[in-house]
């Protein structure tokens, strides 16, 4: 594990890079990799209404952690979530549905990839020359990920989307435009749309080579465009929800990353959460992650999803998987705080 230090006067990261891990690792000049998925309180915090300069301010914070990381030799790619955007930007369709055309899913799922990726792109890099480091480019990268079209989630739609409409609107679109509504608790009717599992990253050799030559990379924002390849080979968008953290493993799995760090708003997985019997879990093994899944620890479409990407990560090859707080990814990739899965020798 890295100890964190300050970058020396006068280095640049990358040569400072190659010699850290030289001495570290005996002669091994493979730089070590580590996918980082960012929560949403990473862009918009509760309460903030979505404003370009808050979504900034929040950014500003991240990027100054992920500086430090490469500073110490990392290379870094980084996900994000991207619901609260993706709502505003289904809210801007609906308002202006009769001025202009409205866009699907999948496209509004890349608009909201270029958005935050320019946000993030542009603080990091700035972040990175505060530090008197020029020789790292950062990129964003819209990327889609492929799904199985005959995914079950297909024929049973949960995922909400989009804003909260009454009753006659819901019916009129699911009669119109074959959507799928529900009521949602009395506080009116909202979309839901699929949630397939992920399967491959159509940009995967882009990113890995990108990563290779040293590039700070964001991509699979929101898990994802969900596309789907028709029996001619070509890929098509399809009305979806990739759960942003699985698709985080497939993007770490593709690029050979060491290290998968899932931060959230709770600092790791936690038994019995919420409830006078609350115990964190710090370093854990698979197995007992898979148990402690199937004992229903970890709820579906909030930590359930984090566990399992650490889980599939590890299977597939990761050396370390780790769930932690936003403002604690350093001290966890220290081992001094967060949940940690490690690959048994």
């Amino acid at each position: 594990m890295a100890h964190f230090t300050l970058l020396p006067a006068g280095r640049t990261a990358l040569a400072y890079a190659h010699e850290w891990v030289y001495s570290t690792f005996s002669g091994d000049l493979t730089l070590k990799s580590i996918v980082i998925a960012l929560g949403g309180n990473a862009i918009l915090q509760r309460g903030q209404k979505g404003f370009a300069e808050e979504q900034i301010r929040n950014v500003q914070c991240t990027a100054r952690e992920i500086a430090s990381l490469v500073e110490e030799g990392y290379r870094v790619v980084l996900t994000h979530g991207n619901g609260p955007q993706v709502g505003n930007i289904l809210i801007q369709n609906e308002l202006a549905k009769n001025v202009i055309p409205s866009m699907p899913m999948d496209i509004c799922g890349a608009q909201s990839q270029g958005m935050i990726g320019y946000i993030m792109q542009a603080q990091i890099g700035n972040a990175l020359r505060r530090r008197g480091i020029v020789d790292v480019p950062v990129v964003s990268v819209v990327t889609q990920t492929v799904v199985d079209p005959h995914d079950p989630a297909f024929s049973n739609p949960t995922k909400p989307v989009g804003p909260f409409q009454d009753e006659a609107y819901a019916r009129a679109r699911q009669e119109e435009f074959k959507e799928t509504w529900i009521e949602d608790s009395g506080r009116g009717w909202r979309r839901v749309v699929p949630s397939p599992d992920p399967k491959a990253i159509a940009e995967a050799s882009s990113i890995k080579a990108l990563v290779e030559k040293g590039h700070v990379v964001i991509a699979v924002g929101g898990g994802g465009i969900p596309v789907i390849q028709c029996d001619d080979g070509l890929f098509q968008g399809v009305d979806a929800v990739i759960e942003k953290d699985l698709g985080a493993e497939r993007l770490a799995t593709a690029v050979g990353a060491d290290t998968l760090l899932i931060l959230t708003f709770v600092n790791g997985a936690a038994l019995d959460f919420g409830t006078p019997q609350e115990k964190w879990l710090r370093d854990v093994t698979v197995e007992e992650l898979k148990e402690y899944a199937k004992e229903s620890h970890f709820r579906k479409g909030s930590m359930g999803p984090k566990v399992e990407a650490i889980i599939r990560f590890i299977e597939h090859g990761g050396e370390q998987g780790i769930i932690a707080s936003l403002d604690k990814g350093i001290m966890a990739l220290q081992g001094m705080t967060g949940t940690r899965c490690m690959r048994r020798a």
